[in-house]
């Protein structure tokens, strides 16, 4: 009897034990599956702007909506108030890269912006050495052979810029034409080397960044005509004087006014070759040279430029909606869609007519504020807003943090991951320095600096003005309203420029105007060696 307890008692506990072994194995998959690093594809369109992702809202969401990029923020965050610290196209590039300000990183701008120094860290090299494996396809525009890749494939002909079609791209450090429409044959690259470019038990990081929709805005054949027989709506803004703001947003070349025969789409005569191609493509681009069919009054011209530009514009957003989509599908498909971040976002907002304008540059909310949008189902909560001010420079440090990959770099940004899991600290920044230096050309906007909060944009603007500028969001969110001489602001203003100086000795940027001017002036160099028909658009448009 007491020899048949004790084989009963061995009996339990050796089935007590391998329960035991049983749960602590599937805790420890748990555990392991949790602490899997995650996939990362970041998407970057060229220009793209909150007005034209239905997810936003905006005048042309029902008209223009965007399903595939919603879906990310319906099963993901939408970030309202990602913020751009120089709003235009490589500095941003730069600044995304390095997790540092233009004055840290060295690239100020793009024209006679010269090339990105190459030798610097970059957070693709970071991933690349910590066991990713990493890739780039699409627009680099920043000069020098990216860094921290073991596959590129990136447009390599009019300056960098790329065309939109039977575009030449450089892979691997080799020049290839390809046939078709640059947004399609980017996503091609990305899918084949998700499918058969990768080994598939290392994890990945892909910068997938398109060249739509940048200028010259031209749609996907099947959707050229997408729109045609409907006129669509006009921003509230479309008509601004500029009044109390006559010498900065009223005096720049990116209104309506300044649209090309190219980027109005028409039919270019035969036989016109080199400089005399050029100069008649872009005949518009400069002052008093107006673009619009014979018989129209200046206000009719004017809204025809806008109904062509923004028809062309938004079908370009098309195809990048529906190339998301394809991406959105291919992880479905390979069951990679659970342990995968999607970040979609662009180099800095656009105006779509809004004050007038198109183009970027300025302070003011369109071109200020990034879409930016975050799906990633193993942290993030579906169908959540964030309004917490972030920068372009706070990228970089969060995606090694949601890696979890740790770095010595130093950068100025900040992880924003707590944010992404619900959480914002309590420190967090409540508001942002900006610095654009470009003049005269592109687009002729006064260089200027400024500090965004929640509340408040102020602004100076200093190249051969000096003007300072400021504008209550809450009251004129539209920034139609310059109250910098209202007496009542007196002690927000002086606030504000306390709270700005802080910013700019943070951020090591405290120079004197004479030293930010030599910036503007200064020519680091052209971004490409190689010369071609594009590359003398300025001589073109500078000669009197």
């Amino acid at each position: 009897m007491l020899k048949t307890i004790k084989i009963l008692f061995v009996c339990l506990m050796m089935m007590t034990s391998c329960k035991e072994e049983n749960k602590t194995q599937a805790v420890n998959e748990t555990k392991g599956r949790d602490s899997i690093q995650p996939n990362i594809i970041y998407i970057m369109a060229d220009d793209l702007t909150t007005q034209a992702i239905s997810a936003y809202g905006g005048i042309y969401k029902d008209i223009a909506p965007t399903p595939n990029i919603d879906r990310l923020a319906d099963e993901g965050m939408l970030f309202q108030d990602v913020l751009c610290t120089n709003a235009i196209c490589g500095p941003s590039r730069a600044s995304i890269l390095t997790g540092t300000y233009s004055n840290k990183n060295g690239y100020y701008k793009n024209e006679s912006g010269g090339k990105f120094d190459k030798s610097q860290w970059t957070f693709p090299q970071e991933f690349q050495k910590n066991g990713y494996q990493t890739s780039l396809f699409g627009k680099w525009h920043l000069g020098t052979v990216p860094q921290g890749f073991d596959n590129f494939k990136y447009h390599n002909s009019a300056g960098q810029q790329g065309n939109y079609w039977d575009p030449i791209y450089n892979e691997n450090g080799r020049d290839i034409k390809e046939k078709g429409y640059a947004t399609n044959l980017s996503t091609d690259f990305a899918i084949n080397w998700l499918e058969s470019g990768r080994k598939k038990e290392a994890p990945f990081m892909m910068l997938l960044q398109y060249k739509a929709p940048h200028r010259s805005w031209q749609p996907e054949t099947k959707y050229e005509q997408l729109w045609e027989d409907i006129e669509m709506p006009y921003p509230a803004t479309f008509d601004d004087d500029y009044k109390g703001r006559e010498k900065t947003a009223g005096d720049t070349e990116m209104t309506m006014d300044y649209f090309s025969r190219r980027d109005m789409k028409y039919a270019e005569p035969k036989n016109l070759k080199g400089k005399e191609k050029l100069a008649w493509a872009f005949y518009g681009a400069k002052k008093d040279e107006i673009v619009q069919p014979d018989g129209m009054s200046a206000q009719e011209g004017k809204k025809w430029r806008y109904q062509t530009y923004i028809k062309d514009y938004l079908a370009c957003v098309k195809s990048v909606d529906d190339n998301v989509g394809r991406i959105l599908d291919y992880l479905d498909e390979n069951n990679l869609t659970e342990n995968t971040m999607i970040v979609l976002t662009s180099d800095q907002g656009f105006y779509l007519g809004d004050h007038g304008f198109f183009d970027k540059r300025f302070i003011y909310e369109e071109s200020l504020r990034m879409p930016f949008i975050v799906k990633y189902p193993k942290k993030i909560k579906s169908k959540t807003i964030n309004e917490d001010i972030i920068t372009n420079i706070d990228f970089a440090p969060t995606l090694l943090d949601l890696a979890d990959i740790n770095t010595e770099q130093k950068m100025q940004g900040k992880s924003f991951k707590s944010i992404l899991m619900g959480n914002t600290p309590k420190d967090w920044q409540q508001a942002m320095y900006y610095h654009y230096y470009e003049f005269p050309y592109w687009h002729h906007v006064q260089p200027h600096y400024g500090i965004r909060t929640q509340k408040y944009t102020l602004a100076h603007f200093y190249y051969n003005i000096d003007l300072w500028e400021l504008y209550d969001l809450e009251k004129d969110p539209q920034q139609m309203n310059n109250i910098i001489n209202d007496e009542a602001y007196s002690d927000t203003i002086s606030d504000l420029k306390m709270q700005l100086t802080g910013l700019m000795k943070k951020y090591e940027n405290n120079k004197s105007l004479e030293e930010f001017r030599v910036i503007t002036d200064k020519d680091f160099g052209s971004i490409v060696d190689q010369k071609d028909d594009e590359m003398s658009v300025k001589d073109i448009l500078n000669k009197e």
